[in-house]
């Protein structure tokens, strides 16, 4: 067997190939992933003109809706593998028809859990700990909102069968137009019918099911010009679950690093759980940059492994390594570099910024780490490889948690939890590095 770290490097011209493939992709990419939590931004920003308590219960809701979505990635992840090895292959007709798969266990795992938010929107609320002022206004959100929740999914699916299509773009676009249509629905909702955060609330929805018709309309069009059946398909859709089954294990394995991990600073005290909401905002938004890469991995590993071209997918799968490592030396500069003007943003507080300083060293010290991590992740993930990925994360949850947990009772600060948050990703590195430096995740053909 030939290993990717012992393989010859692949000649300049097919590195540039790479090189643009991965910039087509990753910068559009980046685009749509950015859009997604300006969502929630622009709520806020009209939400919080109605008051605190208005603001206070959108938060609560907007904290439980993400959780809900955030579940079901493996929606767009999962579908995002299987249509690019099938476009590998040669078989759009095949892989439209994979798409419709996933759309339509979208619209079943939506519906559940319509049925499952609407009777229990107070009991959620009150579980987030909501107080009695801001509890009424978060149940309104959430119930108006998690109907909303089929087209999120829908959204999801879709944005997996255009990227395993190579195509970027168009996610990018429907994003750009959702956030502009969401923020002008929710001001003409919120002020000029007087809805106040029920016509927040509504405004999302509308607009959610704006972007999943577009779509639904590009795949379905696609659907028509390849000849590929629309209808459900019930060993498809079941096929499409069970893929998704070990990508579910392993996002909520990373949920439960994150709550772990917030759990934890809020027990150092105020100032440190301030300090790191604020970290952990830059942490998610150096992830989209990295993520973003990740996403044409899962695109271009997976077509590459459709096409029955092994050793193309290894010098892909290098290169990929290398963008990783590059970015995440840029990124880790510049936050560097941005220190004194990145948390004057966020805090005045005196005490507060000296907290976060040297936990904000650790991150920035920590980029390249997460450039592999990320980009190994997407890799695997373009190979279908999802039991591993679940496996791995499951190991990552299990080494983190006590010495995380240990931080508080052994004196550590905010610094030490970070110096923990770096172990969890030191360890997602081991494993990843491990499965892509073997040949078992290099499995060809039009389905794993």
């Amino acid at each position: 067997m030939v290993h990717m770290t012992q393989a010859p490097a692949p000649p300049k011209a097919t590195r540039r190939q790479h090189d643009r493939e991965i910039v087509a992709l990753a910068v559009p990419a980046f685009g749509a992933l950015v859009a997604e939590p300006l969502f929630v931004m622009a709520d806020s920003a009209i939400v919080g003109h109605l008051g605190t308590a208005p603001l206070a219960g959108l938060g609560v809701a907007s904290a439980l809706l993400t959780t809900a979505v955030s579940v079901f990635v493996f929606l767009a992840y999962a579908t995002t593998a299987a249509v690019a090895r099938r476009v590998g292959a040669g078989d759009l007709q095949a892989a439209i028809r994979q798409g419709m798969d996933g759309i339509w266990l979208a619209l079943l795992l939506g519906t559940a859990v319509i049925a499952t938010v609407l009777p229990a929107a107070p009991f959620l609320v009150n579980l987030f700990g909501a107080s009695g002022t801001a509890a009424p206004y978060a149940t309104t959100y959430l119930r108006i909102s998690a109907l909303g929740i089929p087209a999120m999914l829908v959204v999801l699916a879709s944005t997996g069968v255009l990227r395993g299509l190579q195509d970027t773009k168009t996610p990018l676009y429907v994003a750009v137009g959702g956030f502009v249509a969401n923020a002008a629905l929710n001001a003409c909702l919120v002020y000029g019918a007087d809805l106040g955060i029920a016509g927040s609330a509504w405004g999302t929805v509308i607009a959610q099911y704006g972007m999943a018709l577009v779509y639904l309309t590009v795949v379905v069009r696609g659907a028509q010009r390849h000849g590929a059946s629309l209808l459900p398909d019930a060993a498809g859709i079941r096929l499409s679950a069970q893929a998704g089954v070990p990508l579910l294990v392993r996002t909520l394995s990373l949920r439960a690093i994150l709550l772990i991990a917030t759990a934890v600073a809020a027990r150092l005290g105020d100032a440190d759980i301030a300090a790191h909401q604020i970290i952990l905002s830059l942490w998610s938004l150096l992830a989209f940059a990295l993520d973003a890469i990740a996403i044409a991995g899962q695109a271009i590993i997976g077509r590459h492994l459709g096409a029955g071209d092994g050793q193309g997918a290894r010098d892909a799968c290098r290169r990929m390594v290398e963008w990783g490592i590059a970015v995440g030396i840029v990124l880790g500069a510049l936050v560097i570099v941005a220190r004194p003007v990145f948390l004057p943003l966020f805090t005045s507080d005196s005490v507060v910024k000296d907290t976060a300083l040297p936990a904000l060293v650790i991150v920035a010290l920590s980029q390249p780490i997460s450039g592999v991590v990320f980009v190994l992740d997407g890799i695997l993930m373009g190979a279908g490889d999802g039991p591993y990925l679940a496996w791995a994360m499951v190991v990552t949850l299990a080494v983190f948690s006590p010495v995380a947990l240990l931080v508080p009772a052994l004196g550590g600060g905010l610094t030490a939890l970070w110096g923990a948050m770096t172990l969890m990703m030191t360890v997602r590195l081991i494993t990843l590095w491990l499965r892509a430096r073997s040949d078992r995740w290099i499995v060809t053909g039009a389905t794993r």
